[in-house]
């Protein structure tokens, strides 16, 4: 008779190691499988509103910022960039709107370029589909950069809820697919930014801070904070360097040339007053000191409330990149979101389409206040578009003064948000440290762990 193999017995010891080495094998390859399939699922929806934004800005105009763009094309390839600076294009509102840094002029001049040749025309490549292009890129990028961030940190994870809101983003998606503006291309260079301080790559932060600055100058606001961020980490000239050479490469023809110009066109540019904030509130007053328009010959008071409202803001800023200077490194990304939200909630006055500008910072730093935010700016930046639009569906859409009192209350929804957001932050800051104070400089260090 044949005896049967049988197995080894295992002592009592044996069997509790051999569990034991299988646990983690099994936990990580669980874990690893738990984080690809939210990305990959936030992933899609970050495509599938890049091609329904496509959509949108193939088969609409857009704002009259897409028509103000293309007269500076005209005007930058007829003229060139110091005849646009001096003469502006004289729009509907009666000032002059060429404010942005020379990057940009070099683009609309190789769109607008593009857009008459015959081989884009056939593929329906239209200029205000060309402008809005790179924004819907942008957004895409964002989007990948955050699912990264979420996937690699525990310190940075975003709830998988968060991350698909913010995917297919309302706001987003009226911004990039049908404005028409270079705001989003700006908000991905300094998300970028702000990961690279992640990763402890101050050159390639320098870089792409400049980047975003080459868009539009409002990032040079939080240059301290990352200024700051590096100084205690011995890398401020590794980031200093790279930005200011940038920098002066891609603004050399305006500042060798027409320096005054440049100057006081794109660093002293200033928002619509009355129609946001603080400002919208003096402003329904009625009183002739605070009922101006626009941002150029305000009546004295309202011009000193946007100096002092400006100038408050700047330092803010400053006291925040000092103080959290020496925290660990996703406090960059706090701190930049505390600046957004001091800007959005004093500014003199905002565009709908600034609301991307805080939108993926504010998700890192608080989850929950970007989903209320994200809420009440979707229902703003809706009836905007819907009333200078003149209803369903929209095609092409003229912002006049006239139409102002309709749409200019539903700011309010997200302005309140904010300052709650900014109270409750500070509230729960406070809870963790009653030591802390409001206005002050004192240095702020993370808690040692016990």
């Amino acid at each position: 008779m044949e005896s049967t193999p049988t197995s080894p017995v295992l002592s009592p010891l044996q069997v509790i190691d051999a569990r034991s080495a299988s646990v983690p094998q099994i936990k990580s390859t669980v874990s690893a499988r738990a984080a690809i399939r939210p990305a990959f699922w936030i992933t899609a929806l970050g495509l599938a509103a890049a091609v329904l934004k496509i959509a949108i800005a193939l088969n609409t105009f857009g704002t009259n910022d897409v028509a103000a763009f293309y007269m500076f094309a005209r005007s930058l390839a007829d003229h060139g960039l110091e005849w646009t600076y001096r003469n502006g294009v004289v729009w509907f509102s009666g000032f002059p709107v060429f404010n942005h840094p020379p990057l940009v002029a070099y683009y609309l001049e190789l769109i607008g370029h593009l857009s008459h040749q015959e081989i884009c025309r056939s593929y329906g490549l239209t200029f205000p589909f060309l402008l809005r292009l790179p924004g819907i890129v942008a957004d895409f990028i964002v989007v990948l950069v955050l699912v990264r961030l979420s996937k690699t940190s525990l310190r940075l994870r975003i709830p998988t809820w968060a991350l698909a809101l913010f995917a297919v983003s309302p706001v987003s998606v009226m911004v990039s697919g049908f404005h028409g503006n270079t705001d989003p291309v700006m908000v991905m260079f300094l998300v970028l930014a702000a990961y690279m301080c992640l990763r402890e790559r101050p050159v390639l932060c320098g870089i792409f801070f400049a980047l975003s600055c080459q868009i539009k100058v409002i990032p040079l606001l939080l240059l301290p904070i990352i200024f700051f961020f590096w100084l205690p980490r011995r890398a401020a000239l590794r980031v200093t360097i790279p930005f200011v050479l940038l920098s002066l490469a891609m603004w050399a023809q305006p500042l060798t040339r027409f320096p005054a110009l440049f100057v006081k066109n794109v660093f002293s540019y200033g928002s619509f007053w009355g129609g946001w904030g603080i400002t919208y509130c003096l402003h329904l007053t009625r009183s002739p000191q605070f009922n101006g328009t626009g941002f150029f010959n305000l009546p004295p008071a309202a011009a000193a409330t946007a100096f002092l409202l400006k100038l408050g803001i700047v330092a803010a800023v400053l006291m925040v990149a000092w103080r959290r200077r020496h925290l660990p490194g996703r406090a960059v990304i706090d701190s930049i979101a505390y600046a957004w939200i001091i800007f959005f909630v004093f500014a003199p006055g905002v565009s709908v389409q600034y609301m991307v500008w805080l939108a993926p910072f504010v998700l890192m730093l608080s989850p929950s206040l970007f989903g209320w935010l994200l809420a009440t700016s979707s229902i703003f930046l809706f009836v905007f578009y819907n009333t200078v639009a003149g209803g369903l569906p929209w095609f092409i859409a003229i912002s006049r003064n006239d139409l102002n009192p309709i749409w200019a209350p539903w700011s309010l929804l997200p302005w309140a948000t904010l300052i709650l957001g900014m109270i409750l932050l500070w509230r729960k800051a406070v809870a963790a440290d009653p030591s802390l104070r409001l206005i002050s400089f004192q240095t702020l260090r993370a808690p040692a762990h016990k």
